[in-house]
């Protein structure tokens, strides 16, 4: 299990363990909080195709899925 801090969470790298279409490496590029500075939203953009994804943050913590850092 990743430990993730919230407001940690803008900029950090990931790797996505089952790559699809190139994309693997992934960057948090946008998180925004609600009035009790809980995560709301999460966008990760792939570094590769510069696409960008809405994800629910939860899923990073899991390491069958993603690993944090670029490997």
């Amino acid at each position: 299990m990743n430990r993730i801090h919230p407001k940690k969470l803008l900029h950090s790298k990931w790797t996505k363990v089952d790559v699809t279409q190139k994309m693997k490496h992934f960057s948090v590029c946008e998180v925004s909080f609600d009035d009790n500075q809980k995560v709301q939203s999460c966008t990760i953009r792939a570094e590769f195709t510069h696409q960008e994804f809405a994800i629910d943050w939860r899923q990073l913590t899991d390491t069958l899925i993603w690993r944090q850092g670029w490997q």
